[in-house]
């Protein structure tokens, strides 16, 4: 049983780019580190593909796209992709296929030109095993993309995923707390002791703030449901008093 030529035009492609690599002769001007672009890949296996007659066609199988904000308060388009490439031979037209994943962002409209760039150039870089110097990096620039409001800790107190946070529902109790609180008395103490909690729990100062608005939304909602009877002034805060407590100024 003969072996499928695509698979021999494969191993003769890595043993020639295998020789020399593509170095990480670029640099991402943000993070400062090296990374080899999708034209070093282009240049690097353009004339290797043509001498062992290998032919690559890709195919884009699905694209995702959503909008983000930048630290400036700019729109920015993250898109991926999922991407199979045909490797296929010219002196038997056998084929092998691969698939991969493309990610890139980008504040104008080249996003998805990035996405597939990126799926071609890690497909590449795996498929021959291109050899290169430092880690495996991402593209050229580095962006600012504006926190999610995510909140959770660890054990040394440092920021941890919404993961971990939803396993273990801080921020549902949290919430459930304060949809309980049906007067300004009972808020005044659920927002003291809550501080005290996120404080101690080292909250992400994003957070603070999400929990500050949510506290703030609940007040307003209280004070519009309630009589002139149900409302005295001495359950309302001093303005001092807002202005000094972590969850309420600002």
């Amino acid at each position: 049983m003969s072996v499928p030529k695509v698979y021999a035009a494969i191993r003769d492609v890595m043993a020639d780019i295998g020789q020399t690599g593509i170095t990480k002769s670029r640099k991402n001007q943000q993070q400062g580190y090296n990374f080899r672009g999708i034209d070093d890949v282009y240049n690097e296996l353009n004339s290797l593909l043509s001498k062992h007659s290998l032919v690559i066609v890709p195919r884009i199988l699905t694209r995702d796209v959503a909008e983000r904000q930048t630290q400036k308060g700019g729109a920015l388009f993250y898109v991926t992709v999922e991407a199979e490439f045909d490797l296929i031979s010219a002196k038997d037209g056998s084929k092998h296929t691969v698939r991969t994943l493309g990610e890139a962002m980008d504040s104008g409209d080249k996003a998805t030109n990035k996405a597939m760039s990126a799926a071609y150039k890690y497909a590449a870089m795996m498929l021959f095993c291109i050899p290169t110097e430092g880690d495996n990096d991402a593209d050229s620039t580095t962006h600012e993309v504006a926190a999610k409001r995510q909140v959770g800790w660890n054990a040394a107190g440092t920021a941890r995923t919404a993961h971990s946070l939803k396993k273990e529902k801080v921020w549902d109790e949290f919430q459930v707390e304060l949809r309980e609180c049906e007067t300004i008395p009972v808020l005044s103490k659920f927002t003291f002791d809550w501080a005290a909690k996120i404080e101690a729990d080292k909250w992400p100062e994003s957070w603070k703030e999400v929990a500050r608005e949510e506290i703030q939304k609940r007040r307003a909602a209280i004070l519009n449901g309630a009589s002139d009877d149900d409302t005295f002034p001495g359950d309302l805060p001093s303005r001092r008093e807002l202005d000094q407590h972590p969850l309420t100024a600002g």
